[in-house]
């Protein structure tokens, strides 16, 4: 039977033209997951609705039907969270592509959204064009907590056999095993990284750079090594 739901929180990820005057839009929201709505009419010049379509601002969903013919019939701006700017932008669009890749549709994820809309925050949070910002420690809690909600949660303080990872030593990860003594011509980690990303710890300049490069040896695990185009962009950055 046709489903109606009615200003459901959310957040539009996407949004790409389809047939002559339409719009496919992907959005994530608090109760239902991620969605692919169609918004009949978008596009026509006279339409109000596209404008209302705005990336990284919560919004009040409203849809019908059922499957992959649910329609979009409204959106409204809830307001209350500032808009990312440069860096924080892109990097806004990073999570977007990481939520369009790798959660499943209809699946909800009260969590993640929470953590979703907190990381925007995070992200904007400071001056418009402050260099001084590093969104790295917002975006590796998102990438840790993405991962985990999806069920690929990462042990990081312990080995696979169940010891515990010193500060000083150097280790590797093995997907299917976990943390493992280093071993040459493998990558390896320091243990102070491992630590310190296992408790949140995110202050020490060496733990956010390592942090980086592990993070995105998992990401492109999970993503069967097919790159992201927001990270290419960012590249040249160092925000990714």
């Amino acid at each position: 039977m046709s489903e109606r739901i009615d200003h459901q929180p959310g957040f539009i990820l996407h949004a790409r033209p389809w047939r002559e005057t339409s719009l496919i839009v992907e959005v994530f929201t608090a109760g239902h997951g991620r969605l692919g709505l169609v918004a009949r009419g978008a596009r026509r010049p006279q339409s109000s609705l596209k404008a209302r379509l705005l990336p990284f601002q919560p919004m009040a969903l409203s849809w019908f039907g059922k499957g992959g013919l649910r329609t979009l019939h409204d959106a409204e701006w809830l307001g209350g969270q500032p808009m990312p700017q440069g860096t924080a932008l892109m990097c806004g669009f990073y999570l977007n592509e990481l939520l369009l890749r790798l959660l499943p549709t209809d699946d909800p994820h009260e969590v993640l959204y929470d953590l979703y809309q907190s990381t925007l925050l995070a992200l904007a949070g400071g001056p418009v064009g402050d260099a001084a910002v590093d969104p790295q420690p917002a975006l590796r809690r998102f990438e840790l907590g993405l991962l985990s909600e999806l069920g690929y949660a990462q042990t990081l303080d312990r080995l696979a056999d169940g010891e515990a990872v010193r500060p000083e030593g150097r280790y590797r990860y093995v997907f299917g095993e976990g943390v493992l003594p280093a071993e040459a011509g493998t990558p390896h980690y320091s243990g102070g990284m491992l630590l310190d990303m296992a408790a949140g710890r995110w202050d020490n300049p060496e733990t956010r750079s390592e942090a980086k490069q592990f993070m995105r040896a998992l990401i492109q695990h999970y993503l069967n090594d097919k790159p992201l185009l927001t990270r290419q962009l960012l590249r040249d950055l160092h925000a990714l």
